[in-house]
């Protein structure tokens, strides 16, 4: 077979068949009920041996757009007369013999676990995605019903930071360009799922301490990493009862909301101190503090370790 494309005046003049719809139009649209799992179940169960589907429901099978209407719809339920629980679905399917969409119960096996669903590639048979499945005890009345809607997913939007989409769906993911951060929106807010600041450079020159090591700040995904460096001290003695100020200062954007950190601080000499990392809500945001620590003579080093925290 030659190359060929469609819709196109070359290609049956423009016509398609169902076959060649289905092949360019599922991928549209992904396969499921258009909304998210906060909307009432799609299934619920009816009176005896029956399931209903909610009104006014639409979703797309393949491209094929589907909508239970305006009243639902009610599905029968077959009868159990072995002596095990069988475990029936409700699905969605596309039926190519002669290219519908409808509601469907796929039966079960009684004492076996739920049947896999039939997903004919190609342009026979039929395409089932899940809506719910149907617990049926041994000789029920009454069946219950487990949700098991699949939803539409939302497109990965490349977007700035600063203008993000204002009426995002629940699970809608953006690609900041400006700043690489994937976002994902939770339904009361944009969360970070994936960032990368690079290394930072957060040293904060200052005339007590000599900077003999760099510190640097990475944050990833939300979390912040340090690695502080190492200092000298440079001003004279100082006394152990009066805290001193390191040369490093984390970015605003950076800082933990409401959490001071603790550091060792380890001391040539074999002592130890304590450093202070101070949060957004502190008196000293963002800025290091040895805090706890023996009397340090001027040229004692501190060697220091590192911390993380959530941003």
């Amino acid at each position: 077979m030659a190359q060929d494309s469609w819709p196109s005046p070359g290609h049956n003049n423009r016509a398609i068949t169902d076959s060649e719809y289905e092949l360019v139009a599922r991928r549209f649209s992904d396969d499921g009920v258009y909304g998210s799992p906060t909307d009432a179940s799609v299934v619920t169960a009816g009176t005896g041996l029956t399931v209903n589907i909610r009104a006014n429901v639409s979703a797309s099978v393949r491209g094929h757009a589907w909508t239970s209407g305006t009243t639902g719809a009610t599905l029968t339920i077959a009868p159990n007369a072995a002596g095990s629980t069988r475990v029936d679905r409700v699905v969605l399917r596309l039926d190519r013999s002669n290219w519908t969409v409808r509601a469907a119960i796929r039966q079960g096996t009684p004492g076996a676990a739920a049947p896999p669903l039939v997903r004919n590639a190609g342009d026979t048979g039929v395409w089932e995605i899940l809506l719910a499945g149907v617990t049926v005890p041994a000789g029920a009345t009454a069946v219950s019903v487990t949700r098991g809607e699949l939803y539409v997913g939302s497109r990965v939007r490349p977007a700035l930071s600063s203008h993000l989409n204002p009426y995002p769906e629940l699970g809608e993911m953006a690609w900041e360009t400006d700043t690489q951060n994937l976002r994902i929106w939770d339904g009361g807010a944009w969360r970070t799922t994936y960032a990368d600041s690079g290394p930072i450079n957060v040293d904060s020159p200052l005339s007590a301490w000599t900077i003999q090591t760099q510190s640097v700040l990475q944050v990833r995904n939300g979390n912040a990493h340090l690695r502080l460096g190492s200092f000298v001290r440079a001003a004279g003695p100082l006394s152990g009862d009066v805290q001193s100020r390191l040369p490093v200062l984390i970015p605003p954007a950076y800082r933990h909301a409401t959490r001071d950190q603790y550091v060792i601080a380890y001391i040539s000499g074999l002592q130890i101190g304590r450093m202070t990392i101070g949060s957004a809500a502190s008196d000293t945001p963002g800025q290091i503090w040895l805090t706890q620590k023996p009397d340090i003579p001027t040229g004692r080093s501190i060697l220091t370790s590192g911390a993380s925290w959530v941003v």
